[in-house]
């Protein structure tokens, strides 16, 4: 199975202050690891691409994207740093996942790792939000539709519910958003009577996990639900939100995902069958996310 490894160091430019969670470590530990197993030789590694201010626009108000252009340096949100590197940094994360797509699309690969900074999606059509500044996965959906994938199917596992995500897309029957997190938790969104509106209404839907939540819950979400939906829906790609703050030895929250339950769901998603992109969310202990993500590698590779 050809798998794709995005990556460049240019998600490490983006500076947060001493003590954020959300710091270049996560990727340099990762990277590290990757290059220290076998895996990192049989990847397809692949430069991401910078994403124009009109591609960030398929998805963020203009008016939200010239804010960004002409912020600085500071906090755009309480959680949300901007450094003299994070739009850059921000342009070649959303870049990345289009550039994923596009070799799926063409074949070149059938799965990808989009090992991106900073994460995407919480942030909103109209601002940054919970360390987000352009929602990657928005992003990189519609491009995917512009290339020929007409029907999207988005996959967030992160421990927070994507509240952009679902919202940018909370109209359109042409994206479907499947959610599992921690709730009630941090941003307060993703109930289970959140369906979409309009045309979108049934193309969105919530697995809210108790605190304590664990394999098997999350066994239950990806083998009993998540195959059927799709199967219903019938997209062309699977676009997945990836964050390994599920983990139980993440202190962002309290679900408490094991190696192998995280094996177990990627497994799942991997045997849907479509081509399939992953782009890095949350995940904010070093030695779990490192992990987490070998894990999700070695399964994207089999056939």
């Amino acid at each position: 199975m050809k798998a794709g490894f995005v990556y460049d160091e240019v998600f490490l430019q983006h500076e947060t202050p001493r003590g954020h969670p959300e710091c270049k470590e996560r990727l340099i530990s990762v990277v590290s690891a990757l290059r220290d197993s076998p895996l990192w030789n049989n990847l397809v590694h692949i430069r991401p691409g910078k994403a124009s201010f009109a591609d960030i626009e398929m998805v963020h108000q203009q008016r939200y994207v010239e804010k960004v252009r002409q912020f600085g340096e500071g906090y755009m949100d309480p959680d949300t740093y901007i450094s003299g590197g994070s739009i850059d940094a921000a342009l070649c994360a959303a870049g990345a996942v289009m550039e994923a797509a596009k070799q799926c699309r063409e074949g070149k690969v059938s799965r990808a790792f989009c090992a991106v900074r900073p994460p995407g999606h919480h942030a909103e059509a109209d601002r940054a939000m919970g360390f987000c500044i352009f929602n990657n996965v928005a992003v990189g959906t519609r491009f995917a539709q512009k290339i020929g994938f007409e029907k999207v199917f988005i996959v967030d596992f992160d421990v927070h519910h994507g509240n952009g995500t679902q919202h940018i897309f909370e109209e359109d029957e042409s994206v479907f958003y499947f959610s599992t997190h921690q709730y009630p938790h941090y941003p307060g969104t993703g109930s289970d009577s959140e369906h979409g509106t309009g045309k979108g209404r049934g193309f969105t839907r919530n697995i809210p996990m108790m605190s304590g939540s664990g394999d098997k819950e999350f066994f239950s979400a990806y083998h009993d639900l998540l195959p059927r939906m799709v199967k219903e829906f019938d997209p062309g790609i699977l676009m997945v939100s990836a964050g390994y703050d599920i983990h139980r030895d993440d202190p962002l929250a309290s679900i408490r995902v094991s190696d192998e339950g995280i094996r177990d769901m990627v497994r799942s998603i991997f045997s849907l069958g479509l081509p399939t992109v992953f782009s890095l969310e949350g995940g904010y202990n070093l030695k779990a996310l490192a992990g987490s993500i070998l894990i999700t590698i070695e399964e994207m590779m089999k056939d």
